[in-house]
């Protein structure tokens, strides 16, 4: 039995659920929202709650059940209030900065990194240091911090690079004399 399947995902108030077949349109103040479940599970919309239940007893249906709900609790959660991602920027010269849509990222290489981020992700740079990511949809809105991540993750040394706000960079000890 999944622990996190069993529980039916509620619907908030101020958002509209809808639901065609294996197809949950979730539609709030943010924007829209869309999942199409797999064929192994099947969903239904009871008491102002969408609900997720396994078709059958086997492994594969089981495995999908969980992830089901939690994508569709994700969606609901997008166009109610949305979703946040800080990152912390650490270096000496390293900075980022908004240049127009685009972030432009200095991050020691011979020329700067710049950005583009997706339809429905904005980003902002409240401080030179720091980059705040914000959209409805959470998957694309992790793919993007990841990416911007990518390009000079955080070293284990001094720290030096782009890294998650409540990421902790475990150091390692320099050589010694």
């Amino acid at each position: 039995m999944s622990r996190i399947g069993k529980k039916p995902v509620p619907v908030p108030a101020g958002v509209t659920a809808t639901i065609d077949g294996q197809k949950v349109v979730a539609k709030g103040p943010k924007g829209e929202l869309s999942f199409v479940a797999n064929d192994e599970v099947s969903i239904k919309l009871e008491d102002n709650s969408v609900v997720v239940t396994p078709i059958d007893n086997s492994k594969g249906a089981r495995s999908k059940w969980g992830m089901s709900r939690t994508m569709i609790s994700n969606i609901l959660t997008g166009v109610k209030d949305g979703y946040e991602r800080k990152l912390e920027i650490n270096g000496v010269g390293y900075r980022a900065a908004m240049q127009g849509r685009n972030l432009q990222l200095a991050l020691g290489f011979s020329h700067d990194v710049v950005y583009q981020p997706p339809e429905g992700v904005s980003i902002a740079c409240p401080k030179p240091t720091e980059i705040v990511i914000t959209g409805i949809d959470k998957q694309v809105l992790g793919q993007v911090a990841s990416e911007i991540r990518g390009y000079r993750g955080p070293e284990p040394y001094k720290g030096k690079g782009v890294k998650y706000a409540e990421e902790r960079i475990v150091r390692k000890e320099g050589k010694k004399k």
